[in-house]
């Protein structure tokens, strides 16, 4: 993802980012991707590391010496988030929440867990830098961290392989050291399992496909990816204008998307503040392709503010994450969990998409840390997490591989009913997959070997 988008409008298009990756991000690629690919099983998510992955030089010996942040009853973590009016607080936040409910259990082998996360980048790239310093001089890894600028701290992180970085990290470089373990890693390209999942409902309608894309360089990259894993399919793309970060109204998109035909329309890579002006556009002109959102769209907030169940209802929503603002939650433990202790560490803050990853990363760094040995080290960190090569923090998550950054080729399909998310055609989450679809492998950038 090497990739450091502007910011002009104040925040409003930072929220953008949000997509699971990637996708997260998403995910999520830093040059445009044609239509050839390569494919790898569905089972890719779950299978051991790849000797072509990226990040598999060896540990350096220091690092089997060095317990930076550790006592014998406390180990320190860091983050470095943008924080700035909100933007991405929920990284720290999930992070302390996870901790919190950690420590609530005696913590990780006796160890209390503490979380440093006082310092906001101000989504300025030398300060994310100059934190990210600080925090490798004093914390034991850097947890969960979330910014734009990432890469100016991913050059700290890249001069001390011996630190370990378990974050969802948008820069592609930092996403690809040695050190940096993702929960949902990012190689670029798309998950082609949603993509057939519409072929095969609407085949007709997949050859008049539109879409939006905002006119950044990260978002045009992301449709990129998409793109071409449409056109692998056999899509045919009729409308896919840029528009300004800075737009408010998609009166006229409407208006012009009708006219080119477009029968089903794909937002997934939208905030809500996007998505919801152009469901009133669609709503103010009676036009009604299907619609199809995404990881970023995912709110709470959507309904009311693109005018309630009569203009949202029927559109579907792919990612690869579970229903976490509360859909599952009585299906998934882990929902509840989640939710309950983002309440008791921030009374009344909302969730989002940055405080799941904030939660999940801060798992993934325990399960590695209670397999770190009983004298533990950044050395027997950064061993343990290579040996996860399947992580899903008890289905919050589609199982990926942070071991051989192997993203998900699994994801879940709802739709807006009554004005709720509600699952839709996905199997069970008390069976084998844990409720995901994992039925077409992941489309891979030209040239990756997975």
């Amino acid at each position: 993802m090497a990739r450091q988008p502007r910011d002009p409008d104040g925040g409003a298009w930072t929220r953008w980012r949000a997509r699971s990756v990637l996708v997260t991000a998403g995910l999520v690629a830093a040059t445009a991707l044609t239509a050839c690919s390569s494919t790898a099983s569905p089972s890719a998510a779950t299978s051991g590391s790849s000797a072509s992955a990226p990040g598999s030089s060896a540990i350096p010996a220091s690092a089997f010496a060095d317990r930076t942040g550790l006592t014998s009853t406390t180990v320190r973590i860091g983050n470095v988030s943008t924080t700035t009016g909100g933007l991405f607080s929920g990284a720290p936040v999930g992070v302390q929440a996870y901790a919190a409910y950690v420590n609530s259990t005696g913590g990780v082998d006796g160890r209390k867990i503490v979380v440093d996360s006082t310092g906001d980048t101000y989504n300025d790239g030398a300060q994310n830098k100059a934190l990210t310093q600080q925090d490798i001089g004093r914390d034991f890894a850097m947890v969960g961290s979330f910014s734009l600028n990432d890469g100016y701290g991913g050059t700290v992180l890249a001069a001390n392989p011996g630190v370990p970085n378990v974050s969802v990290s948008l820069d592609q470089a930092t996403n690809d050291l040695p050190n940096t373990f993702s929960p949902q890693p990012s190689v670029g390209g798309w998950e082609l399992g949603p993509l057939v999942y519409f072929q095969k409902k609407y085949p007709t309608d997949v050859l008049h496909a539109g879409a939006l894309i905002a006119g950044e360089p990260s978002a045009e990259t992301d449709w990129a990816g998409e793109k071409a894993a449409m056109e692998h399919l056999g899509y045919k793309v009729v409308y896919s204008p840029t528009f300004q970060i800075t737009q408010t109204s998609f009166t006229q998109n409407v208006i012009d998307m009708r006219n080119a035909g477009v029968r089903i329309l794909f937002i997934e890579q939208m905030p809500e503040n996007y998505a919801s002006a152009v469901f009133q556009a669609l709503d103010a002109q009676d036009f009604h392709p299907v619609v199809v959102l995404g990881a970023s769209t995912y709110s709470n907030a959507l309904v009311a503010a693109s005018g309630g169940p009569a203009a949202t209802d029927g559109a579907y929503l792919e990612q690869a994450l579970s229903l976490y603002l509360g859909g599952d939650a009585a299906a998934i433990p882990a929902v509840s969990t989640f939710l309950s202790w983002v309440q008791k560490v921030s009374p009344g803050f909302k969730p989002d998409l940055y405080t799941l990853y904030g939660w999940v990363s801060a798992e993934l760094f325990v399960r590695a840390f209670r397999n770190a040995g009983s004298d533990p080290s950044r050395g027997s960190e950064l061993r343990a997490l290579r040996a996860i090569d399947h992580f899903s923090a008890g289905n919050l998550i589609a199982p990926s591989d942070p071991a051989a950054k192997t993203p998900s080729s699994c994801y879940i399909i709802a739709r807006i009913t009554g004005g709720t998310f509600v699952r839709t055609d996905d199997p069970p989450t008390s069976g084998p997959t844990g409720g995901y679809r994992c039925d077409e492998p992941y489309f891979y950038p030209p040239g990756y070997k997975a």
